[in-house]
């Protein structure tokens, strides 16, 4: 019954997420950090940083992903479902209702203004999500490197008419991030290689005396 009353707090999480969020998975990310991190205490700061690296990384949605992620944590496959169906439905819905009356419905002069401004909100939460997540973000050259090589690109690339897919980016920064940390770990592993038959030589004096 508790497992139950779990699954059924873990969906209705998800569909209020899913219900009040418009502009996609960008928008979703301060209101899911909200939710999920801060008032649920369901992951801690450092691994929804990482969930939504993760998210964003492999394909489908990234509130989808974030969503089954969180699921699997709290409950395993089933809770992956019941997390997965509460971030769908709503949209699901209010895709079906609209396609019956999409052109009466968009025609609408108050709908129009509806939509110009939850475009300006969007467009806040975007930027408001992307603020929190550096903000959270560890400090180290590394990462700051990183984001403000991106951040760059981004912003000249555009000037140049050059198009750089986003895939490149992070392709790019998983393969730097990887060179940086595995040299020192491999420094490290030849280090404890080579000064393990010099113990085992000292042992071995030890016992012959």
């Amino acid at each position: 019954m508790k497992k139950f009353k779990g699954l059924l707090l873990l969906f209705w999480t998800m569909f209020k997420i899913g219900l009040f969020t418009f502009g996609g998975g960008y928008v979703m990310i301060s209101i899911i950090d909200r939710e999920i991190v801060e008032r649920k205490k369901w992951l801690d700061s450092e691994e929804f940083l990482d969930v939504i690296a993760i998210a964003e990384s492999t394909p489908g949605p990234l509130a989808i992903n974030t969503a089954t992620y969180v699921g699997y944590k709290r409950f395993g496959v089933l809770g992956s479902i019941f997390s997965t169906l509460g971030v769908v439905l709503p949209s699901f819905i209010i895709i079906i209702l609209i396609s019956l009356f999409a052109e009466a419905f968009l025609a609408l002069e108050y709908v129009r203004y509806a939509f110009m401004g939850i475009n300006v909100c969007v467009t806040f939460l975007i930027i408001s999500a992307g603020v929190k997540m550096i903000k959270k973000l560890k400090k180290n050259w590394l990462n700051i490197a990183l984001c403000f090589i991106t951040a760059t690109c981004l912003i000249v690339l555009p000037l140049f008419g050059i198009s750089f897919s986003t895939i490149y980016y992070i392709l790019i920064g998983a393969g730097f991030s990887l060179i940086v940390y595995l040299i020192p770990y491999t420094i490290k592993k030849i280090k404890s290689k080579k000064e393990k038959p010099a113990t085992n030589d000292v042992e071995k004096g030890d016992k012959d005396a």
